[in-house]
Order: C-alpha cells, then sequence, then structure tokens
C-alpha cells in the first residue's frame, strides 16, 4: 500500500496535524485484467481542513468503470465503492500511527509497506 500526501513531513508534524483533526483515510478500488482480481487501495493522509470528497469521487468512479469486467463480484464492489464514498473512507489512523511510531522512519515516509 502507498501513503499519499506525506510527502516533506516528519513524524513530529504528522502527530501535530493528527492532533489538530488529520487522519490516514483509504479507499478500496479494484483493477481488474480478465480473469484476476486485485484489490488495490491507496492511503491518503487528510490534512484537517482538507475533505474526502475529491478522493472518495475518484475511487468510485474508478470502480464503476472498471469493476464490470469481473462479473458475479460487480455489483459488490460498487456497492462497498459507494458506502466508503458516503463516509468518507475508511479510518486507519491508529494502524498506521503504531506502524510509524514502532519503526522510527527517518527519510521518505511515502515508501511505507504494509
Amino acid at each position: 500500500m502507498k501513503t499519499n500526501n506525506i510527502e516533506g513531513l516528519t513524524m513530529f508534524e504528522i502527530n501535530v496535524l493528527i492532533q489538530q483533526g488529520g487522519k490516514f483515510i483509504m479507499f478500496p478500488f479494484i483493477v481488474s485484467e480478465m480473469v484476476k482480481k486485485n484489490k488495490a487501495p491507496n492511503i491518503y493522509f487528510i490534512r484537517p481542513n482538507e475533505g474526502t470528497f475529491k478522493y472518495a469521487l475518484k475511487h468510485f468512479l474508478l470502480n464503476l468503470s472498471v469493476s464490470w469486467r469481473i462479473f458475479p463480484y460487480a455489483p459488490i464492489y460498487v456497492v462497498k465503492s459507494l458506502f466508503y464514498f458516503l463516509k468518507g473512507g475508511k479510518d486507519y489512523t491508529e494502524t498506521i500511527l503504531k506502524d510509524l511510531n514502532s519503526n522510527k522512519p527517518t527519510y521518505k515516509p511515502s515508501k511505507l509497506s504494509f
């Protein structure tokens, strides 16, 4: 998984922004190749005064346009995508903070692997 929007931020800055209301949000989407299906979520760092609409809409439209190729599962993925679109994403702040604090990254926090 790739964590977006934390480029150039230190752990201290991330913790301060989270205390002010920032959070790590995931929007699941499907990338399909004819038979094979692959769930590929991206995690975004949402700053305190930033909305999630632009990220949610992007992933919902991607699901709507691509998931039809996976016939039996397509309605499930589109409904799940719509649920996360309306909810504003799934919050992974606590999980990512535990991982960041345990690993103590000193450079390139955007290259996190989960």
